[in-house]
């Protein structure tokens, strides 16, 4: 029996789970399939992502995290005990470890008191929190240690944080509840609009991934899908184009530019000289939407980059902060 640190990306969409000494040795969706007569969990994480649309009354599929925070407590706290169950069957037997799980940056305490709990609870002797654009910041390599500024735009599930950093700190930051989540629901509205014809969230997540782009004329693809027609309602299917997507992402995609631009206003001038020459990092599964580096780049006036694997930039940035584990704890109770 033997204790370990563990870091923990928290995420609406996915759940991320880091081991120190052997990496991430967790990536699953942050999806409960709910008996709803008993209250109990029949599955978590992928099994239970695949029900999402398909399952009979009784059960239902539940994200238990919304916009970066927990929804629902008791769901949150079982899917973290299945979690920390099958990892400890692999890894070999967990004694209480100690976490580091990431938040949003404008999380309430309330909310950080909830996140703590969820985690003691599911089996964490202590736990400690950390703001996501710094450990996202830190697992896409950017040294923000030094005396100069850091941008990153870390586009997840439910949230996306935009910050610029410097001296290991957060000097501007902005969060907002507009992501990768809002872009399903974009397409999903969009759909039923113009075609009337009702899709699900997989689905919707298929298009993004398949034709979608945030940058206009910057892709030129079709997919074909399925759903019920609203007015016959038998299933139908159709073609959907990549500027149609466009079109559709428009309002939320500027909305992330923004709040970009809000954080560089606010910028000191020499941070943003620093930025100008470093240029701005995407971070999470959000960078992954095609063309939104370069929509970025185009009004920021200044390069903008997608990490290296972004969806693992704060798993991995937990990673490197449990090494110091023990500074953080130290610099907590002084």
């Amino acid at each position: 029996m033997f204790s370990k640190d563990i870091g923990i990306d928290l995420g609406t969409a996915n759940v991320l789970i880091y081991v120190k000494g052997k990496g991430i040795v967790l990536n699953e969706p942050s999806v409960v399939a709910i008996d709803k007569t008993t209250g109990k969990a029949l599955a978590v994480g992928e099994e239970a992502y695949r029900m999402v649309g398909r399952t009979p009354g009784n059960i239902v599929a539940i994200r238990p995290l919304k916009d970066g925070v927990i929804a629902d407590f008791d769901i949150t706290e079982q899917m973290l005990r299945a979690f920390f169950n099958r990892i400890n069957d692999i890894n070999g037997l967990f004694v209480k470890p100690r976490m580091l799980i990431c938040c949003p940056t404008n999380v309430t305490s309330v909310e950080q008191k909830a996140i703590r709990e969820a985690a003691e609870k599911s089996g964490g002797k202590k736990v400690f929190l950390e703001e996501e654009p710094k450990i996202a910041a830190i697992g896409a390599g950017m040294d923000i240690f030094q005396p100069s500024g850091n941008m990153v735009i870390d586009i997840g599930g439910g949230t996306t944080d935009v910050a610029v950093l410097s001296m290991g700190d957060i000097v501007t930051s902005e969060s907002i509840k507009v992501a990768g989540d809002r872009f399903d629901q974009d397409i999903l509205q969009f759909i039923k609009h113009k075609y009337k014809l009702l899709i699900g969230e997989r689905t919707a997540e298929n298009i993004k991934m398949g034709v979608a782009t945030a940058f206009p004329g910057g892709r030129n693809e079709e997919i074909e899908i399925r759903g019920r027609d609203l007015v016959s309602g038998l299933p139908r299917t159709i073609t959907v184009e990549s500027a149609e997507i466009q079109e559709a992402l428009k309002e939320s995609v500027m909305l992330i530019v923004d709040a970009a631009k809000a954080v560089l206003e606010k910028t000191p001038p020499e941070l943003s000289a620093d930025i100008i020459d470093r240029g701005v990092i995407l971070t999470g599964g959000g960078a992954l939407l095609h063309g939104l580096d370069q929509l970025l780049a185009e009004e920021l006036k200044v390069p903008v980059l997608v990490a290296e694997e972004p969806m693992n930039c704060v798993a991995r940035g937990t990673g490197i902060m449990l090494e110091h584990l023990d500074k953080i704890a130290k610099r907590r109770l002084s």
